[in-house]
């Protein structure tokens, strides 16, 4: 049985941790808050484009269609880019995502794909090495970006581009956690390229156009030639906003679980250490009255 000075040591130190946990968790519901409206900013940005793109593209058929939008016309060649946080303490929203990849690439081996991987976030480095080393082509640490833009997705935007124009790729898809609220995050693939055009602004009727069409200049190839590029950096940008908002509302959720759990583990050792205490003074005050019976 531990002695009593081993016991206040070990409740000491679960007192120290209770404190690392609650600062944990009030710097990230701060970061969260944040977090959330940019992501919720991005949205409406990433669901215009696609709207646009899918107008365009109703027009755009054929063996003159972009690239990004067509495709090679094969499936081949697969190429996963798999996006989580760069640190932890914030529960299963990054094993979640590496999760779903790697049932992907799994199902794809056994179909005879060929199956290529990019990283992006440091938890996903580590599990997919391990697992599938070989298969891993890039990897990128978002850590230092303090706030995240087009420019901080530009690098793997480009690295995919380059792939695919290097015949490295026929499909890219990136998996991502998408937020749905503070205890509930998605693990969601979503495919880049071909692009997949469906409009997905359908909250509201269409608008009465009263006849009109839209006309663009130049034609609707060329715009989609400089459009779709553009479209996945905001693909990219958009998921890895919906990663951070996440993983702040995960770190959250765990660090506020953490918190309360070294509560109830400092009320039980406390009772613990008043009962060992207790029964060390009954003890010594038996051996004082047993000694003096005995004289």
């Amino acid at each position: 049985m531990a002695s009593l000075k081993e016991m206040r040591n070990r409740i000491g130190s679960v007192k120290s941790t209770q404190k690392i946990t609650k600062a944990l968790q009030m710097v990230a519901a701060a970061k969260f808050r944040r977090a959330q409206e940019a992501a919720m900013a991005a949205r409406p940005y990433a669901e215009r484009m696609g709207s646009v793109i899918a107008n365009l593209a109703k027009s755009v058929t054929g063996p003159g269609a972009p690239v990004l939008l067509a495709g090679t016309g094969k499936d081949h060649k697969q190429l996963l880019v798999v996006a989580a946080a760069d640190s932890g303490l914030a529960g299963a929203i990054s094993s979640s995502v590496v999760r779903a990849a790697r049932e992907r690439v799994y199902e794809l081996q056994a179909a005879g794909k060929d199956v290529r991987i990019i990283c992006v976030g440091r938890k996903t480095v580590a599990p997919l090495r391990r697992l599938f080393g070989d298969k891993v082509i890039a990897t990128f640490d978002m850590s230092k970006e303090k706030v995240l833009t087009l420019s901080s997705a530009k690098p793997v935007a480009d690295r995919i581009l380059e792939a695919f124009e290097n015949g490295e790729a026929d499909v890219v898809t990136l998996f991502y956690s998408r937020f749905k609220n503070v205890v509930s995050q998605v693990p969601t693939a979503r495919q880049l390229i071909p692009a997949v055009v469906i409009a997905t602004d359908s909250s509201g009727p269409a608008p009465d156009l009263k006849g009109g069409v839209y006309t663009y200049e130049p034609e609707e190839t060329a715009i989609l030639e400089a459009l779709l590029p553009q479209n996945l950096r905001v693909q990219l940008l958009s998921a890895l906003l919906e990663n951070k908002a996440g993983f702040y509302a995960s770190q959250m959720t765990a660090m506020d679980n953490a918190t309360r759990n070294a509560g109830d583990l400092i009320s039980d050792l406390t009772k613990q250490y008043n009962r060992s205490r207790q029964a060390q003074i009954t003890k010594e005050l038996i051996e004082i009255i047993s000694g003096a019976e005995a004289l």
